[in-house]
């Protein structure tokens, strides 16, 4: 009886399994298949039809199933083949490469972006080169956007610095002209990963004046000496990825995961948590951390981290990050030391 109970658990986790995968493997034709709409679905109904003929006709089912997987693979060692690349006709936000040049402590990164809005598609471009002194960090800042549903924010990582502007630094989706994001899309091989080095007024600006996000501000206890680290991890990778480009993943490579990759490198990660995923908690998560200030009530710290109205008073002013952060409930001094 044991045997039998724990044979067809067996079969209905497997039956689960090659479920998901069939239907995974009939949306990766459909995205990242030929570009023929009917093509693509004729390959997609083709996959799904293939995988059920072949547990159903195979005897006995158990063997039937584990055959069904078969096409499954083919089109998984199909979809591993596909290379990202760094020459399409970009939309001008994405356009350009960003690159960091190192010399002892100073860095130059070239094509910083400083845009002037007029709206979320209509602005000047301006790209900048910048050179800042890793041995002036005074701190990590995290910027949390919500546009929408809660469980889900984009987030932002910015760098303070006592002798000069912050440098934000937004993980997205590199999109070609035409393209438009979709959260379905990003799971499978449809974006690039792109770095988007900014000036705060830039990408911040840009989420609350224009594309009516609400944002929250968040300074982040860290060592200054892991601080430095974090900001070098990143201006590696976005080196890398001028040169080696790679795919964007809603899942395992978004704007949060990511994040946590480059912070265990500097040595300030965590152990996973749920809300690294549902990222619209993740201020909640740094809090029961001590991670962010804990010196007063949570809500009430998220209540007064919204710098929403503050960004649309301050419009494009040059001391944009300045007005910002005026009365934010954390002072920087509280900031771990170097």
């Amino acid at each position: 009886m044991i045997e039998r109970g724990v044979c067809s658990i067996a079969t209905l986790l497997l039956l689960a399994f090659v479920a998901v995968g069939v239907l995974w493997s009939a949306l990766a034709l459909w995205f990242d298949g030929p570009n023929s709409h009917l093509l693509g679905a004729t390959m997609s109904a083709g996959i799904v039809a293939a995988s059920w003929l072949l547990a159903v006709r195979l005897r006995p089912f158990l063997g039937g199933l584990l055959a069904a997987l078969l096409p499954v693979v083919v089109v998984v060692v199909w979809w591993t083949s596909l290379m990202p690349t760094n020459s399409r006709d970009w939309t001008p936000d994405v356009a350009r490469p960003t690159r960091a040049i190192f010399d002892g402590p100073f860095v130059t990164i070239q094509n910083v972006r400083n845009f002037k809005y007029r709206s979320e598609s209509d602005y000047d471009q301006r790209w900048e080169t910048r050179t800042y002194n890793l041995d002036h960090i005074k701190g990590v800042d995290l910027f949390l956007s919500l546009w929408g549903l809660t469980e889900i924010a984009h987030t932002i990582v910015s760098w303070e610095f006592d002798d000069g502007r912050p440098l934000a630094i937004s993980i997205e989706t590199r999109k070609a002209k035409g393209e438009s994001y979709s959260t379905l899309r990003g799971f499978f091989r449809q974006y690039e990963l792109y770095y988007v080095v900014a000036d705060e007024r830039d990408l911040v600006g840009l989420r609350t004046n224009y594309r009516g996000e609400q944002v929250y501000l968040y300074r982040i206890r860290i060592p200054i000496q892991q601080a430095r680290a974090l900001l070098i991890d990143y201006l590696t990778k976005v080196n890398r990825l001028a040169d080696h480009p790679q795919w964007y993943n809603a899942l395992t490579q978004n704007c949060t995961t990511t994040i946590r990759g480059h912070a265990q490198y500097a040595g300030a990660g965590r152990h996973f948590d749920w809300r690294l995923l549902a990222n619209g908690h993740v201020d909640q998560l740094l809090y029961e951390r001590h991670q962010i200030d804990t010196d007063i009530p949570f809500d009430d710290l998220r209540s007064r981290s919204n710098i929403t109205e503050k960004a649309k008073a301050a419009g494009d002013v040059s001391d944009f990050s300045d007005r910002i952060r005026d009365g934010h409930p954390e002072a920087r001094a509280q900031l771990s030391p170097r």
